[in-house]
């Protein structure tokens, strides 16, 4: 009966989304890719929202249900039926009452599963189309027959863009330049490399008090430059985002200089590699939003840069939803982790698999640990934290190990500012 009713919901807000699209006829801006779609579309919407009037997918709105709610400006009901009861009502006043809506859709897709995506792009016609990036082994992919398959669903909304419509393509990935070469539509790059049409370059993190409190870069278009400073986070995972924003912005005829200065103030979403202050003078780099093998990888090769006075602890949460790939990949990762660690922590019933892997490089097995829960780990590091340690957590979401970095933080007074899943549904879980 759950089911037959969640499928009920979103026909009926899907067919009310489409009918507010078709009234208002606003721009839509679609990011899709394997890898930090919710950055992208962040950073994007920092810029659009300056120059026009935008609205974004919330949070990681991007299934079947959270862009219609997008469009119709809905919040998630969770499990209350009276809730989605009222959410049908609103998006119905939605269709015609008298309202400003916005010139500019900011939309994140993804898939859990074969068809999430083909079907919504059989009515949503984007009028640009940003690509991150598409791991070769992404998350989700338990649920297909092959890591191909998900990159071709997760691609599929770029076959929906519009003739005269833009796709905003990572011009580092080779899954999005294949795209790109594919696709009859006017391109615009962006990445590292020096082929990108919007490049960054003088890439360096910036440090006080022997501590890092975040990044800067210079953003290089065709014969204008503008420099990009961002406060409290970390890695080129911030990097990319802000490329395919300003890329995004050119698209639409925006100065890159103009748009450069949007992100003076800018603060990247949470539990993306952002800077938190610990408790005996620690840091930590809180990514505990989500994870995979690839996200990890970079998170992993910032630490190894870092230049710090304390230890370098990694506490890593399994990754999730990837099949057959699981064992391997979870070995894999953590040897890398044990190629850059003082410490390990690893949470999760693929710990051992982590470990196996962190056993093949340099770290001893007494600087190892496993644990089956984040409570667990959290018991833990409250007895042993060192002072100016710096801490890296990532993990899969059902891991939770935001409940670390809340044990750990200096000010946990500020948890439902800084942190992900504080929201009363989470907390209660």
């Amino acid at each position: 009966m759950k089911e037959f009713f969640k499928k009920i919901v979103i026909l009926i807000l899907t067919i009310e989304a489409r009918m507010v699209l078709l009234r208002h006829r606003p721009k839509i801006v679609v990011v899709t890719g394997t890898v930090g779609k919710t950055s992208a579309k962040d950073a994007i919407f920092a810029v659009f929202n300056t120059f026009f009037y935008a609205r974004k997918s919330q949070k990681s709105f991007n299934s079947e249900i959270g862009i219609p709610l997008t469009i119709l400006d809905l919040k998630n009901k969770w499990n209350s039926p009276i809730g989605w009861f009222k959410n049908i009502l609103l998006g119905f006043a939605e269709i015609f009452l008298p309202t400003i809506y916005p010139k500019w859709l900011i939309l994140e897709i993804g898939t859990d599963h074969p068809g999430d995506i083909k079907s919504t792009a059989k009515w949503l016609s984007p009028h640009v189309v940003v690509t991150t990036q598409f791991a070769d082994i992404p998350v989700h992919v338990e649920f297909f027959d092959s890591p191909e398959d998900v990159i071709e669903e997760e691609q599929s909304i770029a076959y929906a863009l519009r003739k005269n419509g833009a796709l905003i393509a990572n011009n580092d990935d080779p899954h999005s330049v294949e795209l790109a070469r594919k696709l009859d539509r006017r391109v615009i790059s962006f990445g590292i490399g020096e082929k990108a049409g919007v490049r960054a370059s003088h890439i360096e993190t910036l440090y006080k008090d022997q501590k890092p409190i975040g990044i800067r870069f210079r953003a290089d278009h065709e014969e204008m430059s503008g420099p990009v400073s961002i406060a409290g986070s970390l890695g080129v995972q911030h990097v990319y985002p802000i490329l395919a924003a300003l890329a995004t912005g050119i698209s639409q005829g925006l100065n890159i200089v103009k748009m450069s200065r949007v992100f003076d103030e800018y603060k990247a979403p949470a539990g993306r590699m952002r800077i938190i202050r610990g408790q005996q003078n620690a840091t930590i780099i809180d990514d505990s939003y989500n994870s995979s093998p690839v996200a990890v990888e970079r998170a992993l090769e910032v630490v190894k840069n870092l230049e710090v006075p304390g230890r370098k602890v990694v506490i890593l949460g399994d990754m999730r939803e990837l099949g057959k790939y699981a064992k391997k990949e979870h070995g894999r990762v953590g040897e890398l982790a044990g190629q850059v660690a003082d410490f390990l922590i690893f949470v999760g019933e693929h710990s051992r698999d982590f470990s196996t892997g962190a056993l093949k490089s340099k770290i001893k097995k007494q600087n190892i640990l496993e644990f089956d829960t984040a409570n667990q780990a959290i018991l833990y590091m409250q007895k042993n934290l060192k002072k100016d340690d710096l801490i890296l957590i990532k993990g899969s979401q059902s891991v939770r190990l935001e409940k670390v970095v809340r044990a750990l933080m200096r000010d946990p007074e500020e948890s439902s500012k800084l942190l992900v899943r504080q929201e009363a549904e989470w907390t209660k879980r």
